[in-house]
């Protein structure tokens, strides 16, 4: 199976506000960065949609992804099983209202499902190199949105 890193990362100027996100894609030697954005957006937002975006510039199915996210939203929703509870709960959380973003979590799950995807938590605005850059790639994104 083909390995892959991905790491991601999402940012707004004001929530709602313009948005941006980053990612960068590592694979044997090669590295890609992508980025896009949006306005209005929020950062929870701009956050899956970095990783959504990540997966579907895997052109084929069957990798193992790891994805480094600074986003407690993304990794507990894994991590947590919030995402189980939440397609058990007919998309209600715990305190029985709709799960915000919707729409993205479910083409996140989708995406998953075509390859073999953990998501690990990296500590964000503490020096990781490659989380700085998705950052940078990010805000940049955002800034021509505004």
């Amino acid at each position: 199976m083909k390995e892959i890193t991905i790491y991601t990362d999402g940012a707004c100027s004001g929530n709602p506000g313009p948005g941006g996100w980053g990612a960068v894609l590592f694979y044997n030697d090669k590295q890609k960065e992508i980025s896009g954005g949006e306005n209005p957006t929020t950062n929870q937002r701009m956050e899956l949609t970095a990783v959504i975006e990540a997966l579907k510039a895997l052109k084929v199915t069957g990798w193992n992804v790891t994805i480094y996210s600074d986003s407690a939203y993304i990794v507990n929703a894994f991590k947590q099983d919030w995402i189980a509870n939440w397609q058990k709960n007919g998309w209600k959380n715990s305190k029985k209202d709709s799960v915000a973003n919707q729409d993205l979590w479910r083409q996140l799950i989708a995406l998953m499902e075509k390859n073999s995807v953990s998501i690990e938590k990296v500590k964000g605005h503490a020096g990781d190199r490659w989380n700085e850059r998705c950052d940078d790639l990010a805000r940049n994104a955002a800034k021509e949105q505004a």
